[in-house]
Formats: C-alpha cells, structure tokens, sequence
C-alpha cells in the first residue's frame, strides 16, 4: 500500500479506527511527522487532538539503547533489567533523565504553547504515527500513556514491518496498522510525498485543533425529508444567522472527512451545519439510488422544509460531486429559496435543464487536476443565469487529497457562504 502524503494516509487511517468513535477517544500524535496523520484521525474520529512529547533515556555509552522513557506530567517509565545489566548508577540516571527532562519540556512548550495538556485518566487513547520503524518511540509513547492514565491504548500507524508490529502488540491494547509489508527498509518508502513536517506545521495543526474542538458539539438528529426519516448532525452556534445544508455525493455520506473539516470551517465562521445522509441505509446498496438525482433533490428540498420548521434560520447548500446535482436541482425549484450554493468536484450535468433556473449564488469548485469534471463546470456555467464563479485548485485532484486542497475548498466556501448568507 503506497499512501500519497501524511493527510492521505490519516484519512485512511481513520477509516480504520472508526469502531473506536462512539469510545469517545482522545488521539495523540507523535511529533513531527505523526501529527498531520493524528489530525486527520482526530477530525473524522470527532476527537480532541493533542502531541504526545516522549524522550528516551538512552544508556551514557550506548545511546540507541534505551533504559527507559519520560513523559509531561513527571511521568517515568524504567526498566530495571536494562539498569542492571547495564550496571548504571543512580548518577548516571539523574544526569541523562535531567537533560531529557530539559529538552522533554521545550519541545512540549514549542508545540502546544500555553495550551495545557488533554487529560487521559480513564480515557481511551490512539497513539498515532506517520510510520514506525524499530518502534521504540512509539512503545515508550504507550508506556507514557497508560501511566498518564490512560485505561485503553491503540496504537495506529499506516505502515511498520511484521517484527514491530508484533512487538508492539505487547505495548499497546490494540494495534491498527494499514500495512505490513515483509520487505521494509524504511518509512519514507512508502509514501509518495514524505517531506519534512516543520515544527511551525505541527503547532499549526494543533492550534487549528484546540479551535475546532470550541466549535459547537452536533447533535444527532432525524431528519424528515419528505416521509423519509434520515440520520443526521446538527451544529447551530449560538447567534448564527443561517445553516449550511450538506448534499453527500457518490459512497459519501455524513461522516465523510472531508464534509465535516469543511463543516467545522463553517462553524467556526458563525454558520450553522446540517450533515445528513440523502439514502437510508438499505437504498445505499444499489448504486443506481446515488444518481437517481431526482429522487435526491426531492429529499433535500423536504429535508429543507424539516430544518426551516426547527431552525427558522437562512439556508445554503453544499454539495459534493452526484450530491452538488442535487442541491443544484432542489435550488431551481421556483419556491426553493436557498441563499447560496457551493459546489465541490461537483456533476452539475447531472441537474441538466435545471441550471437555468437556480437563483442562488453557486460557486463551483474544483480541482486543477480533474479535467473531466472541471469541462463539466465550464459548460454548466454557460447555463446558470445566477451570480456564479468558477475556481480551480490548482494541483487537485476529484477528492481534493493533496496536502491544502481540502483547507482551500473550506477557506473558499466559507467566504462564498459568509458573504451571501450573513447580513
């Protein structure tokens, strides 16, 4: 398995670790490299995020080997055997513990600032990794965590080789690892893009965490649309002047990653959001339903009518690929109402002969990289008689996985929805 760069890797990542979701999971990553894949995970687990700052205490005339680990907290975690046979005095502890301790706290300064640490006690906790080679790093990060408190640790990590990651099933509760393969040599192998990550990225990531997790809590909702009872997420922050409707596309639905980083964007601006799936679960299984497009607007303009009765608020719609045909048809309808449209990578094909009577602003967006669908968007532009722009992300491909796509359609949308649906 070849993972395009960290965030690709994250999402998959997360795909794996959805069982743990409703466990309520604190997710941490291992700087630096560990932390753009925890960031990942944590957003699509819905989880708080946070760096794990371990330091190991290497023997004096053996660094490689480690006689034990320090975490935040005074946490230390020794091994008496290693001490021993390597016939250490208490002086020789004392002198290597107390300069790990010293870098142990600049680091952990540098990274979280003044922010404090995400308590543990009784939590369950996924230690995360961009990529494990002998794992003693991250088995000491295990160890730190269950003496923070921790009651269940999950290691996770795209890829390590066989030998780690049966070794580490003796640190950690459960390891979830992508990929195992026999013939590793090192991490980078396995990854398209594996650049360096900066310190200034991880305290990027870590800060855009802390402000997602002040973003207000959604609450499950059913939505009737129509008759048809869907599951849904509700995020109404307090003073929002509208709500932004998510029309899902082609084997998407409301825990896709990539709707709920756009999703908190929107929250985090002062806009409500509703994530809901347009199919029940049974519809799902025949792939014709997903382009019955028809059948889908009819379920978001009912679902409209449900969210205007409980949030009496404006309304937009963002639509991904089949789902923005959807809320490009339900928006032309003549008593439709809906103050703006966002498209990602959307089909607007597929709403053909409805474009002409949108009358919301639509913004299209789509990627550099994704030609079929970007001549689709040109054409449909030539039919839409509404305010509409067209932008392109340039090297992004349909999914918008590269690294600051998906930032870039959220940026884009919240500016699009911000100016047309707030006073």
């Amino acid at each position: 398995m070849l993972f395009p760069h960290r965030a690709g890797a994250g999402e998959r990542l997360a795909a794996a670790l959805r069982h743990l979701e409703g466990e309520r999971p604190v997710v941490l990553g291992l700087p630096r490299g560990g932390v753009p894949v925890a960031f990942r995970v944590a957003r699509a687990l819905g989880a708080p995020l946070d760096v794990i700052v371990v330091r190991k205490l290497g023997v004096p005339h053996h660094r490689e080997l480690g006689f034990g680990a320090i975490g935040e907290g005074g946490v230390r975690v020794i091994s008496e055997d290693i001490v021993r046979t390597s016939r250490l005095t208490p002086q020789d502890l004392e002198a290597v513990e107390r300069a790990e301790q010293t870098e142990l706290a600049r680091r952990a300064r540098a990274f979280r600032g003044d922010r404090p640490r995400v308590a543990l006690d009784g939590r369950t906790v996924i230690v995360v990794d961009d990529g494990i080679a002998t794992g003693a790093t991250a088995a000491a990060a295990c160890q730190v965590v269950r003496a923070q408190g921790a009651a269940h640790v999950v290691l996770a990590v795209p890829v390590a080789p066989p030998d780690a990651v049966a070794r580490l099933g003796e640190a950690a509760d459960e390891v979830v690892c992508l990929s195992s393969p026999a013939a590793f040599r090192a991490v980078g192998e396995w990854y398209e893009d594996f650049s360096q990550t900066s310190d200034e990225e991880v305290v990027t990531l870590l800060a855009r965490a802390a402000a997602s997790a002040r973003s207000p809590a959604s609450t499950p909702v059913e939505v009737d649309a129509g008759g048809t009872a869907l599951a849904g997420d509700l995020a109404v922050p307090v003073g929002a002047a509208a709500v932004v409707m998510f029309a899902h596309g082609s084997g998407s639905g409301r825990r896709s990653p990539r709707n709920r980083s756009v999703a908190a964007e929107l929250n985090r601006a002062g806009l409500g959001t509703l994530l809901f799936d347009l199919l029940t679960p049974a519809e799902e299984g025949d792939r014709a339903n997903v382009f019955d497009i028809g059948t889908l607007a009819a379920r978001l303009t009912g679902a409209t009518a449900w969210l205007r009765r409980r949030e009496p608020l404006a309304v937009g719609y963002f639509g991904a690929s089949t789902g923005a045909a959807a809320a490009l048809w339900a928006a032309s309808a003549a008593d439709a109402d809906i103050g703006a449209v966002v498209s990602r990578g959307g089909r607007p094909d597929l709403a053909a002969g409805r474009l002409g009577g949108v009358r919301a602003p639509t913004l299209l967006v789509v990627g550099g990289r994704d030609p079929a669908v970007l001549d689709l968007n040109r054409r449909a532009r030539e039919e839409l008689r509404c305010e509409n722009r067209l932008d392109v992300v340039p090297g992004a491909t349909h999914l918008f996985e590269e690294p600051g796509a998906l930032d870039e359609v959220a940026r884009l949308a919240r500016d699009w929805f911000v100016g047309h649906l707030t006073p």
